[in-house]
């Protein structure tokens, strides 16, 4: 284990997969704002709906998951 992961083509590409990563994230959310009958921002911070920011963190935790693993390749 030494300092392989400072060399310019690794951190570069950790970066990119980062990014990448996201990315896709943030268009998978968008879209599932899009789909559902309300506005999940407008419900959870100006309402207060605990249940649907628990619902919406559980989503966005699966979301992170399955993102993370496309991109490991596993």
């Amino acid at each position: 284990m030494g300092l392989e992961w400072l060399r310019p083509a690794a951190f570069f590409g950790s970066i990119l997969f980062a990014l990448v990563g996201v990315l896709v994230f943030w268009i998978s959310f968008i879209i599932i704002d899009k789909i559902t009958p309300y506005d999940l921002w407008g419900e959870i911070v100006e309402k207060h709906n605990k249940a649907l920011a628990m619902v919406v963190a559980a989503m966005c935790l699966g979301i992170s998951i399955i993102v993370a693993a496309a991109i490991h390749g596993g």
